[in-house]
């Protein structure tokens, strides 16, 4: 499918396995696991198109991990897939050995991330797993923001040798970069420049919600760098701290616990290298609930509104 169709797609999930669609077509190499979750997660269209190269492993998201290291050490090219929350936490073991230490090339998708979980609450947000996945030696964690970072993305992991997490939206989907945006992994992208503070952020709700941010600020005077780390890890530290050093104040807004995510990357990575003014906003030490995600955004203080107190608060330390 060309990238104008793509922009078309109204869901981040069938942006996703249109992606994988698409790359399987080119190596047949490519295999699709699934823990019994192919409507929610949208990967009906592979099953179809690839039923001999898609299994349904049933809700036994651990078991499904490790064929997927089995199917890796064979020579294929496995996307595992179920809701972030049982990615993280269910697979963990089995990922972390199966597929990781043994250096395999398993992908790991979870969708549904932080508080997009909504009606099913607190049992499937996902907070905590940017913490998880990050401390897993050698591992790629990347969490798409659009349609074009999304479908882009997918492609060029599925190309990529080696284990990785991505961690995906499910229901609608935005467009925050023109068709003919590039991508690599491990580099962040500059949406909006700025001189007085530099607003660090991944995923397609915290993306939005910067850019509303960005504009709020401008008005008040504030000129708000927007960096979207697509990749959590590994993080771009040479891009960190080029707008450390030309802005001094960096505000990191993430869909997770603030503790071993992508701010805590960010901060342990300036104290280290450039001291520098960091506020990190994201959960705070908190369980999921239940809601519609503009309830939400106001319980875990994920707003544009919040996000902008924040850097008014940084900007006066």
């Amino acid at each position: 499918m060309t990238i104008d169709k793509v922009l078309e797609i109204a869901d981040m999930r069938a942006v996703y396995t249109q992606a994988l669609v698409d790359a399987a077509e080119k190596n047949e190499k490519i295999v699709l696991l699934e823990a019994d979750l192919m409507s929610a997660t949208g990967t009906k269209p592979f099953f179809e198109k690839y039923p001999e190269r898609a299994f349904n492993c049933g809700v036994a998201e651990g078991n499904m991990v490790g064929i997927a290291g089995g199917l890796s050490a064979s020579g294929f090219i496995p996307f595992a897939n179920t809701f972030t929350a049982f990615a993280a936490r269910k697979t963990y073991d089995q990922f972390y050995i199966t597929c990781n230490y043994a250096l395999q090339n398993v992908k790991l998708v979870g969708s549904d991330p932080g508080i997009t979980a909504l009606y099913n609450g607190g049992t499937h947000m996902s907070f905590g797993d940017y913490g998880l996945m990050t401390t897993m030696p050698q591992l790629t964690v990347v969490e798409p923001s659009d349609r074009v970072s999304m479908y882009k993305l997918t492609q060029q992991l599925a190309d990529m040798h080696g284990n990785c997490y991505l961690r995906i939206h499910r229901k609608g989907a935005e467009t925050f970069y023109d068709a003919s945006e590039e991508f690599e992994i491990g580099k962040g992208k500059v949406l909006r420049d700025g001189t007085d503070v530099t607003i660090i952020t991944a995923g397609m709700v915290m993306v939005k919600e910067a850019l509303k941010a960005h504009e709020i600020l401008k008005e008040s005077g504030i000129s708000a760098a927007i960096l979207d780390f697509h990749t959590i890890k590994p993080l771009d530290e040479e891009l960190v701290l080029s707008y450390a050093e030309k802005t001094d104040a960096i505000v990191t807004f993430e869909n997770a616990q603030r503790a071993n995510g992508l701010g805590s990357a960010v901060a342990s990575y300036l104290a280290e290298s450039r001291p520098t003014k960091v506020t990190r906003l994201g959960i705070d030490d908190l369980f999921g609930e239940v809601g519609d995600l503009a309830y939400l955004q106001e319980r875990y203080k994920l707003r544009a509104e919040d996000l902008v107190e924040s850097v008014k608060k940084t900007l006066n330390k």
